[in-house]
């Protein structure tokens, strides 16, 4: 197999790397960070139907080294983009969203977020607060994590202490 086919298979990993990216983002899914069963097998699924589709019937050494090698610069180079450009980075990886504000769930965001309440809920227990009711801010970052904010929580400021000014009062 020469060198034109190995760059051929780096091209069609990297085509099928870019459309689950894009698929992924259309569809919805933000919460990779909180895989249920039902996305564990998915995600192990579509790797299976598309391992044909990078390496077609070349199952070499070489074949597998000429994918990797073609996923490790995309992703490599899609990791500098999302560094380099805030524009990029929102297209890609999409933006946080608030679902609770001062305990009361905002109805758009979860539609948005493709949340149901009872997983906003169960996110809230797992920080330790009884309910939403009971947070300042529920937030779904951009990497799929859940971050909850409620003053349950002792917020501590760390000030410099001044020196003592000693008053030279005759």
């Amino acid at each position: 197999m020469n060198i034109i086919n190995y760059l051929i298979i780096a091209a069609k990993s990297t085509t099928v790397y870019l459309f689950i990216i894009i698929a992924i983002r259309l569809f919805g899914k933000k919460e990779l960070a909180q895989l249920s069963v039902i996305d564990l097998v998915f995600i192990l699924l579509i790797s299976n139907s598309v391992q044909n589709a990078m390496v077609g019937a070349d199952n070499s050494l070489m074949g597998g080294i000429a994918a990797a090698l073609g996923l490790f610069i995309c992703n490599y180079i899609f990791k500098l983009l999302l560094k380099r450009s805030d524009k990029f980075s929102k297209v890609i990886q999409g933006e946080k969203i608030v679902l609770v504000i001062g305990g009361k769930i905002d109805e758009q965001a979860l539609k948005k977020s493709m949340l149901t309440k009872e997983e906003v809920e169960m996110a809230v227990r797992e920080h330790g607060v009884d309910g939403i009711e009971d947070t300042d801010l529920v937030i779904l970052e951009v990497d799929g994590n859940i971050t909850v904010l409620s003053n349950n929580y002792t917020h501590k400021t760390i000030r410099k202490r001044r020196k003592p000014q000693l008053s030279h009062n005759p």
